[in-house]
């Protein structure tokens, strides 16, 4: 299933002949007191800087065994449904997109009501993704198991929707700002620094 438009492409990842696999949404934690970021399959993640801002929680560790990616710079925006990423690849590895945004969920209480020793926050992905070259062009992906998933009843409705609106806005604000997601970001009054100092 391709859909081309005059601005944003959205496109799923298989053929539209391929059923795809409808797993639940993945769950990810990141301790910042343990200074750990639990993967969705459960492998525990030495985390090399967690930075607590008042519109979110960065990140950035390596990614060890990968072949493509060495790290992972990352923001949770909870107020945005946003995980806003830049990985570092290998030396060789492929060309890849500047900036990769997850649509999440995104609970910073979740350790609190778990008494967990420390603040631990808590995202859920809801499927969808968007892949920005900065100054060029953004795709949106994944749609086809956001659908399937809804259909298997792995979300409902409500959550279906609320992610396609933070589709929505996310597309529209990126685009409008040229395909700068951190200047558009910027025009909401939040600032995403990352360790090798530049915007993406």
């Amino acid at each position: 299933m391709s859909f081309d438009y005059a601005l944003p492409v959205a496109r799923p990842r298989i053929s539209p002949d391929t059923a795809p696999h409808v797993h639940p949404p993945k769950v990810e934690t990141f301790d910042v007191k343990a200074m750990e970021n639990i993967d969705p399959k459960g492998f525990r993640r030495t985390v090399d800087e967690y930075r607590v801002e008042t519109f979110g929680l960065f990140m950035a560790r390596k990614m060890d065994g990968h072949r493509e990616l060495a790290y992972i710079e990352s923001w949770l925006l909870p107020e945005m449904g946003l995980r806003v990423s830049h990985w570092h690849t290998h030396p060789g590895a492929r060309q890849r997109e500047d900036i990769y945004i997850d649509l999440v969920d995104v609970d910073p209480e979740f350790g609190a009501r778990d008494a967990a020793p420390g603040p631990v926050w808590r995202m859920v992905d809801i499927y969808l993704d968007i892949h920005v070259w900065t100054g060029e062009r953004l795709e949106v992906v994944d749609s086809d198991e956001l659908l399937a998933a809804l259909g298997d009843r792995m979300i409902d409705a409500e959550t279906a929707q609320r992610t396609l609106e933070r589709t929505y806005r996310t597309v529209e604000g990126i685009t409008r700002h040229g395909y700068d997601t951190c200047a558009w970001l910027r025009s909401l009054g939040i600032d995403l620094t990352w360790r090798d100092q530049r915007k993406y």
